[in-house]
Order: C-alpha cells, then sequence, then structure tokens
C-alpha cells in the first residue's frame, strides 16, 4: 500500500505534507502503487480525476507539463478548445518550468485549462485538465520548477491513454480510433485498427459480447453505442480489400526458419495466435482436429448468427500469410507435445477448445437414452447436418437446460431444425442468464418457452427414450462471492415436462485425453490446463495455452485475446528465454484495481441520439431459416452510429524513480 503525501482524487483533498513519510497512514485502496515494476518505485500518479504524490522530491510542475504535453498530442483536432486549448497550455506550463514562476502565467494558465475542460467535445479535452486544475486549486505553491524542493531527484514519466469501452475489451481494441475512422470516411482505415488485434473483424462483428457496449459512458445518456455493429460494418463493407492486404509480402521481417512454433486448434485462440505470429515472421505450422477451421466458432455457433463463409473467409488469412494448417490431426490421438518437439518445433501453443459437453448428473441419467444429449452434441450434429454431412430429425417438444449462448444456440436451432416446442430450463432469474440479452430476447421472439427459477431433477424414460424430465421450482437466497443470489429447491414443488429431446447446456470440459502425461502439462482442479495468467506459459518450458482450454468455456473475444497474449509471450520466449514485463499490462493492472475508471461519472451536456436499429428478418420467417438474421446497416447509418461515440479517452501518467523497461510489445 502507498502513502500518501498530497494529492486531490474525485475532489478530496489529502495533505501529509507536514509529516515524516514514515508517519503517514497507507491507504488501502491504493495497494499495488508501491512498484511500478521490481525496484522500480511509484512516485506520483496523475489521471483523469486528480493526482497523487506519493514520494518527497517529486516535481509537480514537470509532472503536470508532461501530462499536457501527452493531451496535447492525442487531441483529435475536431474542436478549438482542446485542439488549440492543450497545446497552450503545454506551452505555457513549458515556459513556467523554463524560466521559474510567474503569477500571471500561472493565472493565464488556469483559466485556459478551465476553458478546455468546461467547452472541450470529447471526453478527452473534458477531463486532460483534471490534474492540473486539482493542482491549482489546493496546492498551487507546489507548482514550481522542482516542485519546491531543494533535492529534486530524477523522475520519469510513463504515459498510458485508453477508454473505458478499451478497457472493457478482452483484447484491448481502441474502439473509439476505429470509430473516429468511420466518421472520416476511411473504413479501411478503422478496419485495420481491429486487426491489430486479430484477424477475425466479421466473425467478431456478429457474434461477440460486446463488453465494450456494457462499459459505454453513452449509457448514462440513453444507449450504448452500437459497438459491434460498426464493426460488422467495415469488415463487411472492406472485406475484398482486406483480402488483398494479406499475403507473406507484408511480413517486414522473417525470423530464423529453424524457430518454429506449433499451434494446436485453429479454434479463434489458435487462428489469432498463429496470424500474430506469422505477422512476426515465424513460420507457424497449425495443428486442427477436425476438418474445416474455426473451432467451437464454426461447429457450435449456427449459421443464423455467423455464416460459416464469413468465419472460412477470415480463417484463410493464416495460408495467405505463410502458414500451414493441417486438418484432421487431433492432439492425444495423432501426434503429442513430445512428437512436436522432437520434430523441432522450439514453441507449442495450445489452443484446444471445449469441445466435450457435460451430462445434468441428476436421476435417471444414461448417455445412452435416445434422446439425450449435450449441447455441443447437438449443435455439432446440426452443423454436420446444414454441411450435408448425414442429417438429424427434431421433433415434437424440445428441453434445454442452461442459460448461456449455447443454450440460446440450441434452442433456436431446434426451432429452424423442426421442432414443435422448445422450452429453456433455468435453475435462476432471467437476470442472472449469463447469455447475451438480445440472444435471450430473439429466442422468445421466436416462440422459445422459458421456465425460470427452475431446475431438472430426474430425467423419465420409456424403453431406452426419453419421455420427459421432472423439474423442482427454486427459491433464490442470500448474495452469492460472484455477486449473484443462491437458489435452492422448493419442498413439495415437483413438476413433469413431458418432452422428447433433451437438451443439456450447462457446459463443456476438456478431453483429457489430448494430454499425455509425458507432454509435461498439466490440468488445474477445474479440468482446464493450467497456465501463467500473465503469461500463458504452462508447466512445461515453450509450451503455451489459452483459449477455453485455458479459461473454460468462454468468448470468441476472449479466446482472441488469449492468442494475442501467448504470441507476445512466445516472442519473447524465442528471443530471450522468459517473458519480459510489459508496461501497459501493469497500467491496466493498477487502473482495474484501483477502479479508475469503474466509478467514472464525469458529466456533460449530451444530446440524446439513440442508437441506430439492425434490421431482422421477421421471427415467423427466420424461425424456419438458417439464413442470417441480422442485416447490415447503411454508409449513413454508420456515419451517424459513429456521431454517437463521446469519445471518452483517458489519460494516466505514472511517475517513477527509474526508466520504465522498455518493451516492443
Amino acid at each position: 500500500m502507498a502513502s500518501v503525501i498530497y494529492g486531490v482524487w474525485d475532489g478530496k483533498v489529502y495533505d501529509n505534507r507536514g509529516m515524516d513519510i514514515f508517519e503517514v497512514a497507507p491507504l488501502p485502496e491504493l495497494a499495488g502503487f508501491d512498484h511500478f515494476n521490481e525496484g522500480n518505485v511509484i512516485k506520483a500518479f496523475l489521471g483523469d480525476r486528480g493526482f497523487f504524490v506519493f514520494e518527497p522530491g517529486v516535481d509537480l510542475l514537470e509532472a503536470l507539463l508532461n501530462y499536457a504535453a501527452k493531451a496535447a498530442e492525442e487531441s483529435c483536432g475536431k474542436c478549438t478548445p482542446c485542439r488549440m486549448g492543450t497545446s497552450l497550455v503545454r506551452e505555457r506550463l513549458a515556459a513556467l518550468h523554463r524560466d521559474g514562476f510567474d503569477a500571471d502565467l500561472l493565472d493565464e494558465t488556469e483559466q485556459l485549462a478551465r476553458h478546455v475542460g468546461q467547452t472541450s467535445l470529447c471526453g478527452l479535452g473534458q477531463s486532460c485538465m483534471t490534474p492540473l486544475l486539482s493542482a491549482l486549486d489546493h496546492f498551487r505553491e507546489m507548482i514550481v520548477p522542482g516542485g519546491g524542493s531543494q533535492g529534486k531527484s530524477p523522475q520519469y514519466a510513463m504515459h498510458y491513454v485508453t477508454a473505458p469501452c478499451i478497457e472493457a475489451c478482452p483484447a484491448k481494441v481502441n474502439v473509439p480510433r476505429y470509430i473516429d475512422y468511420i466518421k472520416d470516411g476511411k473504413p479501411s482505415h478503422s478496419l485495420g485498427v481491429i486487426l491489430q488485434k486479430y484477424p477475425m473483424a466479421a466473425t467478431c462483428g456478429r457474434v461477440c459480447v460486446r463488453y465494450c457496449e456494457q462499459a459505454c459512458r453513452r449509457n448514462l445518456v440513453d444507449e450504448a453505442v452500437g459497438i459491434k455493429v460498426l464493426k460488422r460494418y467495415v469488415a463487411d463493407l472492406e472485406r475484398d480489400i482486406s483480402r488483398q492486404w494479406f499475403s507473406p509480402e507484408m511480413v517486414r521481417s522473417h525470423q530464423p526458419a529453424h524457430l518454429r512454433v506449433a499451434v494446436v486448434g485453429a479454434g479463434p485462440a489458435g487462428l489469432s495466435c498463429a496470424y500474430h505470429l506469422l505477422l512476426r515472421g515465424y513460420p507457424v505450422e497449425v495443428f486442427e482436429a477436425r476438418d474445416e477451421p474455426g473451432g467451437m466458432a464454426a461447429r457450435g455457433i449456427p449459421s443464423y448468427r455467423l455464416p460459416k463463409e464469413v468465419l472460412r473467409s477470415e480463417a484463410e488469412i493464416i495460408g495467405r500469410l505463410g502458414g500451414r494448417i493441417h486438418y484432421n490431426a487431433r492432439l492425444g490421438r495423432d501426434f503429442t507435445v513430445d512428437d512436436l518437439m522432437t520434430q523441432g518445433f522450439k514453441a507449442v501453443f495450445l489452443g484446444l477448445g471445449c469441445d466435450k459437453g457435460r451430462l445434468l448428473e441428476v436421476q435417471g441419467e444414461d448417455p445412452n437414452l435416445v434422446g439425450l444429449q449435450t449441447g455441443i452434441d447437438f449443435l455439432l450434429k446440426a452443423h454436420e447436418c446444414l454441411q450435408g454431412n448425414g442429417c438429424m430429425t427434431v421433433g415434437g417438444v424440445v428441453v434445454v437446460v442452461g442459460g448461456g449462448n449455447v443454450a440460446m444456440d440450441c434452442a433456436r436451432s431446434a426451432l429452424r431444425m423442426g421442432a414443435d416446442e422448445v422450452h429453456v430450463v433455468y435453475r435462476r432469474a432471467k437476470a442472472d442468464m449469463p447469455a447475451d440479452a438480445e440472444e435471450i430476447e430473439a429466442a422468445r421472439e421466436e416462440g422459445v418457452v422459458f421456465h425460470f427459477l427452475t431446475s431438472p431433477s430426474r430425467i423419465v424414460s420409456k424403453d431406452g427414450r426419453v419421455t420427459g424430465v421432472e423439474l423442482v421450482s427454486m427459491v433464490q437466497g442470500e448474495t452469492d462471492a460472484n455477486g449473484r443470489r443462491s437458489v435452492a429447491a422448493c419442498p413439495d414443488s415437483t413438476q413433469t415436462l413431458a418432452c422428447d429431446e433433451l437438451i443439456a447446456a450447462i457446459g463443456q470440459q476438456v478431453d483429457e485425453n489430448s494430454i499425455a502425461p509425458s507432454d509435461g502439462v498439466r490440468f488445474g482442479k477445474r479440468g482446464f490446463l493450467n497456465a501463467n495468467d500473465t503469461t500463458l506459459a504452462t508447466s512445461r518450458p515453450g509450451v503455451f495455452a489459452g483459449g477455453d482450454c485455458y479459461l473454460g468455456p468462454s468468448t470468441l473475444i476472449k479466446a482472441m485475446a488469449n492468442g494475442l497474449k501467448a504470441s507476445r509471450s512466445i516472442d519473447d520466449f524465442l528471443h530471450y528465454g522468459r517473458v519480459r514485463f510489459f508496461p501497459r499490462s501493469r497500467m491496466r493492472r493498477i487502473i482495474a484495481d484501483f477502479r479508475a475508471l469503474s466509478d467514472d461519472t464525469f458529466e456533460a451536456p449530451v444530446e440524446n441520439k439513440y442508437r441506430v436499429q439492425v434490421k431482422e428478418l421477421d421471427p415467423e420467417v427466420r424461425k424456419r431459416l438458417f439464413d442470417e438474421v441480422e442485416k447490415p446497416i447503411s454508409t449513413e447509418e454508420a456515419y451517424e452510429e459513429a456521431n454517437r461515440c463521446l469519445r471518452c479517452y483517458r489519460i494516466y501518467s505514472v511517475i517513477t524513480e527509474s526508466p520504465v523497461p522498455d518493451s516492443a510489445l
């Protein structure tokens, strides 16, 4: 924990200047502010809500000057107060730092800073003067060269520019930037921002769960910006151009031929990892257990949400960059990790996914019952049927147990496969469902019947076939550690729901036969692969893991983010034998732990503009088709939606005792 000598945060003033540093009580909420990296003390911290000084001798004026210079650099230039004002403030702070204290110049600087904060159009301009104004209001005497100390010690600054939507995105896509390019009529530039993080832009633009939109500050005004639909817009619009971009020639520098990397699994995590390694010039080979790329995105997400040609087109980027994909090559059956190392691969990424479903573990359950299957198995069979590889028949009443997106996909697919009725049984309340709210509503519109606070207790069967499921009502209890209310069965509440098909969509697991004991890769307590949270390194040197096999059943965007992280770790491992310190990750950790963005309630007048309404197929039509439900938006609609973005950039600056280690990541 750090001890604050002086500072202001959220309007609260901290002033312990008259005390010895050892007398100042550390603040529990500042745990983690002691050192930025090993042995490198954090001396001060500046952000959109104020500043803290932790060490004597900090030159506050210099810190504020560097912060203002970063603000001027990041200004988009679209409004005069931010474009000109930040530069003028920077120039005046530089003059004060160079020439010494000047009361009139400081007053002029204060007027400029207040004007920037009050009249700028975007979040960057509205917030970037807060540290300076806080210091002027409460510690004006400290805004002098050297911070008023006779023995100024060296100080080094690292700046980090982010926004709530960026921090919420697992891949840390620069959302405001790609939206800015849409406003500017540069869709190819916009797509380029997304492709810096992952290759599957059009796929993500259709099925992303939109953590960014949940964090969007526009929610405080009307509705979140349609970030996902804008991503799909640029990806679809520029799909022909993007195909021309990727070739081995676009790789700037090639690594030595012997630094070969094997990627196991051509799902979102594996494709993302291979993509970034290929762009770094590594020879990459991908080993995929099935006969097509995409993992669960290809086989588990129905075509009405994600047309398969979209996914296949983006997976082809790997081949265009010079990578090779070996199909029908399953780890544990056709080769082992040891085999890959013997073949000369210097690093391995395991992106195995979780393609093994879980049953309900209730009375009367028999895996051999006709009509009983897991959600994963059902979706795989539906996928094979649509690909023309044998067909399945679905009829009568179907019951799906579960509340996630897999359960919604099963329910909506069952309707399209011919079910007369589809029921979804979920043991908690609707608000607790992990499925995307839009998917829940789409299922309801198509006629799916929901049974909340209801749990299966026994499977009813006759002559080896499912005929129904016994259900019990649940009652909510206290809130648990995860923020959800616990549930318990109500006595004497059993009822039977007759059905012809029962689908258990309650979770997935890794195929334990994929990893041999000799591979040296350990499983964790939950049955997923053990890996370091920061580096994704497993227990075997040179072997990394990510995606669902490490996270557990997760989301496409989290899997792709893992692929990016693993590629960085592999690059470091092959060049340095270790994974280097990554300063930007450290800043993200500080912001997350300190909740610097979580309670952001900065207020400015904003005109109400409701988000674009995406056109969809009529529910009565679409529930019998696997055609894509959502339709693309027009260029005019994209421009209007992009202009709803408040551009909520924030600048954070950490002042350290020594230079922050450089990282090329």
